[in-house]
Order: structure tokens, then sequence, then C-alpha cells
């Protein structure tokens, strides 16, 4: 981008933060649409997950929460409560009122968990050394800078 103008440089940057953008909610239509599709009468909610990270120690986040919620995930995915979840990384950077590292799109069995398939729940029955879990746990949230949990709903193209 050598000598190129600033205008030019902010333009591209929004170009490729909606073609970013455009991929994440085809992928999530693409998600929700086979989701719905393996079980039509039976109603699936979509939650997304963000997570920033401290710099410098993604790689440390990313092993705590591959141990812990991805297991968690793929438990209550084999009890049915998951239907299917995707994890996301950003491919460029962007500036950092904007940044995320991780990105966690869940689609759930519409509704609250059946007994024994809540998150906690499920937590308890895979990592019995709960101090060990617990103390994994509280430094993942001491490298997350910044969280945020968001229902995500699928708006209907043709609809008022």
């Amino acid at each position: 981008m050598k000598g190129s103008i600033p205008w030019q440089r902010s333009c591209l940057v929004l170009i490729l933060a909606a073609s970013s953008l455009g991929g994440l909610i085809r992928s999530i239509d693409a998600q929700k649409s086979s989701a719905e599709a393996a079980s039509p009468d039976r109603k699936t909610e979509t939650v997304e997950w963000v997570y920033r990270v401290r710099y410098g120690h993604e790689r440390e986040w990313f092993r705590i929460f591959r141990k812990y919620q991805i297991a968690i995930l793929e438990k209550q995915k084999q009890l049915g409560y998951v239907k299917d979840y995707t994890i996301w990384s950003p491919g460029l950077h962007a500036s950092e009122d904007a940044r995320w590292d991780y990105r966690v799109i869940i689609v759930r069995a519409a509704g609250e968990a059946p007994p024994g398939q809540s998150e906690d729940e499920v937590a308890r029955q895979l990592f019995p050394d709960r101090e060990g879990f617990q103390r994994d746990e509280d430094r993942r949230w001491e490298l997350t800078a910044n969280h945020w949990d968001l229902p995500i709903h699928q708006v209907q193209k043709d609809s008022d």
C-alpha cells in the first residue's frame, strides 16, 4: 500500500471487513439451514460467543478453551442439546475496537437444556477435579480481554 492515499486504505479495510462479514453470515445461514433440515420439526437457537484475547496469549487461551469448552460442547452434542458448532478466527487484522480473536457459533436445540445437559452439569461430569478445572478456567478468563455472548437470528430476506 506504499504511496496510497489514506482514504483508499480505509476503503480497502472496509471492503475486506464487509467481505469477511458476508462470508460469516453465509456460513451461519448454511449452518442454520442444515441444522433445521436435519430436524425440521424441532426448533433451534443460535448463539455466538466472541472472545478478544490479550495479545501474545492466543495459544495458551485456546489450549485451555479446547481442553474444557470444546469438550463440553462435544458432550452436549452427543446428548443432543447442541446440534452443531463452529469455531472461527479472523484471517486478517482489524482496528482494536473491532478486533476479535475467536467466534464460536453454536446451534442448540430450542429451550433450556434437559436435565443433566447444561454446561455446568456436563462440566462436573467430564472434569471431576473441580479445583483444576476452576484454576484453568480462571486463567482463561484472565487472558480474555473482552467477551460477549450474542443470540443471533437468521433474517428472512423477503419478510417485512
